[in-house]
C-alpha cells in the first residue's frame, strides 16, 4: 500500500516543485550567461511591480471591492519582487560577481560598491513586497541602472 502511495505521490510532488526547481540559472556553471538579458528582466519586474501597485491602490479605493482581483495583484507584486531577489542572489551574487582580493584597491572598491548596490536592491525589492509605495520602485530602478553601469564597465558589453 505504501509503495503505491509513493508511486502516486512522487510525480505530484515533482510537478509541484518543478517551477521552483527550474527557475534559477544553473550553478554548474554551464558558461551560458546573458547578463544584459538579466538586467532587462529586472527592469521588466520593476515595471510589473509598479503596475501591480497601481492596480492595488485603484481596487482598494473602490467602494465595492473586488477582493479576488485585489489578491491577484498582490500575489503578482510579490512574485515579481521575488524574481528580482532571485536574479540578484542566484544569478549575480552566486555566479557572476566574483570576489576580489582587498590588496587590489581599485577592483576591490568596485566589488564592494557592486555588493552594496545589490544588497540595496534586495532590500528595496523586500520593501516593494511590504507596501504600495512607488518610491521603492523608483529607488529599485535607480539601483538596477547603477548596478548595470558598474557591471558592464567591469565585465564589458559582450555578456
Amino acid at each position: 500500500m505504501k509503495s503505491k502511495l509513493v508511486i502516486i505521490m512522487f510525480p505530484l510532488v515533482a510537478l509541484m516543485l518543478l517551477p521552483t526547481m527550474s527557475r534559477p540559472h544553473c550553478e554548474i556553471p554551464c558558461g551560458i550567461y546573458d547578463d544584459a538579458m538579466r538586467y532587462d528582466m529586472l527592469v521588466e519586474d520593476i515595471l510589473t511591480i509598479e503596475k501591480s501597485m497601481d492596480e492595488i491602490i485603484k481596487l482598494s479605493s473602490q467602494g465595492e471591492k473586488n477582493y479576488n482581483q485585489l489578491v491577484r495583484w498582490v500575489v503578482n507584486k510579490e512574485e515579481h519582487a521575488n524574481k528580482i531577489m532571485e536574479i540578484i542572489g542566484q544569478y549575480f551574487l552566486n555566479q557572476r560577481l566574483k570576489p576580489v582580493a582587498p590588496d587590489n584597491k581599485e577592483e576591490y572598491s568596485n566589488y564592494i560598491e557592486q555588493l552594496t548596490i545589490m544588497h540595496q536592491i534586495l532590500i528595496y525589492a523586500m520593501k516593494c513586497k511590504q507596501t504600495t509605495d512607488k518610491t521603492n520602485t523608483e529607488k529599485l530602478r535607480e539601483l538596477v541602472s547603477k548596478s548595470r553601469e558598474l557591471y558592464f564597465a567591469e565585465h564589458g558589453h559582450e555578456h
